[in-house]
């Protein structure tokens, strides 16, 4: 019960890591709130998990990319839940394998308003509140903004935005009690990496292929993710902030 009386927004949880999240901190005691376009799945998971854990659990349709309604959001799950400990900024796209000539300016744009953003406005309107409680803010990145990814230059970009929006806002927010750090996955068995997937030849071979490069010849699960999440959202990880937690089972090893 590590989470008990405590609140969590985590946008995109319906499904992939963020639903990991949510298993993790409602299974904790949290109250978990869902911001999610997504709202039927979202809604879905919501009522399995406050039937079956020991947190609860409520789904807010919200389209992160829309600041206006991302702050109505926020706004409303403090009013909703009384305060507000922990923000997950997990909403993200990942988009077809293409080369920068194949890339349009205008999908960039889409791209970066959902990956970083999101990140940079959740963070803007969730500081308010977070002040209030000296709570924790979890940017979900990827070993891409370390890495980079073939055919993937904009995603990755996204995601290095998001790294170094961690380190800038450590700073700026650690004099209130603050404290802001990133999770930075390899490959994880959700339905985006399935989706990324199906947009090559083979897609069998390339799910193989980046199991193979974890250590353990598997991907993560949702809610091993979830697990680093709640470790930097509580005492535990007390004196940690600004950092980039590389989550990667071993895949950049080995050199």
């Amino acid at each position: 019960m590590r989470f008990q009386n405590r609140v969590v927004i985590v946008t995109g949880g319906s499904k992939g890591i963020g639903a990991g999240c949510v298993r993790v901190f409602a299974a904790e005691g949290g109250s978990v709130a869902i911001l999610d376009l997504d709202e039927g799945a979202g809604g879905r998971l919501a009522d399995e998990l406050s039937a079956l854990s020991p947190g609860r659990v409520r789904c807010y349709g919200c389209d992160v990319s829309d600041g206006g309604a991302l702050a109505g959001a926020i706004e409303a799950v403090v009013r909703d839940f009384g305060r507000l400990d922990c923000l997950i900024n997990n909403a993200g796209i990942h988009p077809p394998a293409m080369s920068i000539d194949e890339t349009s300016l205008e999908s960039v744009e889409r791209l970066m308003r959902i990956n970083f953003l999101s990140s940079f406005a959740g963070a803007k309107f969730a500081a308010p509140h977070l002040r209030k409680t000296k709570g924790t803010i979890v940017n979900m990145s990827s070993m891409t903004a370390v890495l980079g990814q073939e055919k993937s230059a904009a995603y990755s970009a996204s995601k290095g935005a998001q790294l170094s929006l961690t380190k800038a806002l450590a700073l700026e927010l650690g004099r209130d009690g603050i404290r802001v750090n990133a999770v930075l996955p390899s490959n994880v068995d959700t339905p985006l990496m399935r989706e990324w997937a199906a947009t090559l030849d083979d897609p069998e071979s390339a799910l193989e292929r980046v199991s193979q490069m974890q250590v353990f010849g598997r991907m993560a699960s949702p809610e091993e993710i979830g697990r680093v999440c709640l470790f930097l959202a509580t005492e535990d990880s007390s004196f940690v902030t600004g950092q980039g937690i590389e989550v990667e089972g071993g895949a950049s090893l080995d050199y």
